[in-house]
């Protein structure tokens, strides 16, 4: 954790669980101009591990004979996703990023533009959209009208927030309750999970790092986006949680705790997904699974926001456990062509998250 400080980020914590025994540790400091020192209980967001949270909230409504798997999802959003899409596209395959539908958030923040080859874009965006509200119908909107990435179903799928958003609703409308009531009632609440919410503003309620964005080297130095509105992302990325809590969830996951055993064999059924990164990644149902070559599997999900990274991952048999958090994003500078280049970073971080997994 100090090679992963040293290389360039301000501060990171994290928890690894193995059997019985825990061990938390955390290095560098939450706050850049004080000094505060991170602590491995701080409150995080942890963007996009929210996927995994929904995706078991759909689950468990598909349990109860609520929700089709393998049902249009014109059947149920009608208006949101018309005609022949909404009857091509399932929810299993929003589930899995295999719908098709574009990402929105180069149309939210069109400075962005496309991501990730931003060579010629610059971050004002971020700071014109600090405070903006989004309605979600809106977001999805733009995802829906703007040009297809595939056709629903297709063999290889494009990772984008609209398939989520449109996930959120559909519990909304079957439910009967916000997205963010039910999962909390029925996935954090059930989990036991203390310091885990979806957040109501833009603030991260608790003791808590900065979360400073770089933006591929333009913002220098990094600002602090800790204070934002998560609306442009909902109840798809938006959680905030610490690293002792996204252990036991997983934990519990996959010890078949949070949603049935066939619901989590669906869940780990991945099919190749084009990342927001432009790589190539097997992805199930809100579920990724990480291994390395003569190991074991270990499955959960990452996430970024503005400024801050989290990672969760547990090993199939849900006895190795390993929640990292880092409060630094997009340190990568970018070439000519708008493709990031190598930070010392990437290759700190990744030896961490092989010690935390395999020791």
């Amino acid at each position: 954790m100090e090679a992963v400080h040293r290389a360039g980020v301000p501060g990171l914590f994290a928890e690894v669980c193995d059997g019985e025994q825990v061990w938390r540790g955390a290095a560098g400091v939450a706050d850049v101009a004080t000094g505060r020192p991170v602590t491995a209980d701080l409150r995080h967001r942890v963007g996009s591990i929210t996927k995994t949270f929904t995706a078991a909230a759909v689950l468990r409504q598909v349990e109860a004979g609520r929700i089709g798997l393998d049902t249009p999802i014109g059947h149920y959003l009608p208006k949101l996703v018309p005609g022949e899409r909404g009857d091509a596209i399932t929810v299993r395959m929003l589930l899995h990023h295999t719908s098709g539908l574009a990402e929105y958030l180069p149309y939210a923040y069109p400075s962005l533009k496309a991501f990730p080859a931003l060579a010629d874009t610059g971050p004002q965006s971020l700071d014109d959209h600090r405070f903006t509200r989004f309605a979600p119908t809106e977001l999805i909107e733009m995802g829906v009208t703007a040009p297809a990435v595939g056709t629903p179903g297709g063999a290889l799928g494009v990772y984008s927030n609209t398939n989520y958003l449109l996930l959120v609703q559909l519990l909304e409308l079957v439910t009967a309750s916000t997205a963010e009531q039910y999962i909390t009632r029925d996935i954090i609440e059930r989990a036991g999970l203390r310091d885990t919410e979806l957040p109501a503003g833009p603030h991260v309620d608790g003791p808590h790092s900065l979360l400073y964005e770089s933006w591929f080297g333009m913002i220098d130095p990094p600002r602090d986006y800790s204070v934002f509105d998560m609306s442009w992302v909902g109840p798809s990325a938006s959680l905030i949680s610490t690293v002792t809590d996204l252990n036991r969830f997983f934990g519990m996951l996959l010890a078949g705790e949070i949603v049935s055993p066939w619901s989590l064999a669906q869940m780990q059924r991945t099919v190749p997904v084009v990342s927001q990164e432009g790589k190539t990644i097997d992805y199930g149902l809100g579920l990724y699974p990480m291994e390395s070559p003569g190991q074991s599997t270990f499955w959960g999900h990452g996430g970024t926001v503005w400024g801050g990274g989290a990672l969760a991952m547990t090993r199939a048999d849900g006895k190795r456990r390993m929640a990292v958090a880092v409060n630094l994003q997009r340190w990568n500078r970018l070439d000519s062509s708008g493709k990031p280049q190598p930070h010392p970073i990437d290759d700190a971080l990744a030896t961490l998250y092989r010690v935390a997994m395999y020791g």
